[in-house]
């Protein structure tokens, strides 16, 4: 079950450390990916965004967020979603859980529980 279950984020997010704690309590094996340090590909990214939107998956509640823009704000779509992501991983909801073929964006104990 473990080997393709991949956690992403960055190290120093309270909310992949309440997810790491979480996974390590339960027992579940797991690989972190620190996209700042790791970094990201546009496949992923793509793949992410096709799995569960621009909406689910863009922080607008950022620091990252506020500081770009009005007009790149404002003229997101799904053609510019990606390659922003890419340029900005911190706008990136966190974590982002890859298990079982399937994307998962944020962290509660009852959706890892259903997951797991």
């Amino acid at each position: 079950m473990a080997a393709n279950t991949v956690l992403y984020g960055i190290p120093n997010c309270d909310t992949v450390k309440k997810a790491r704690r979480w996974l390590d309590a339960h027992g579940i094996d797991y690989r972190f990916h620190d996209f700042r340090k790791d970094g990201l590909d546009a496949t992923r990214v793509k793949r992410w965004l096709a799995a569960v939107g621009e909406d689910k998956l863009i922080n607008r509640r950022s620091t990252t967020w506020r500081q770009l823009p009005a007009a790149v704000r404002e003229g997101l779509d799904k053609t510019s979603a990606a390659p922003l992501l890419l340029e900005h991983p911190t706008l990136i909801k966190r974590p982002v859980l890859e298990h079982a073929d399937a994307i998962h964006v944020g962290f509660s104990p009852q959706d890892y529980a259903q997951l797991f």
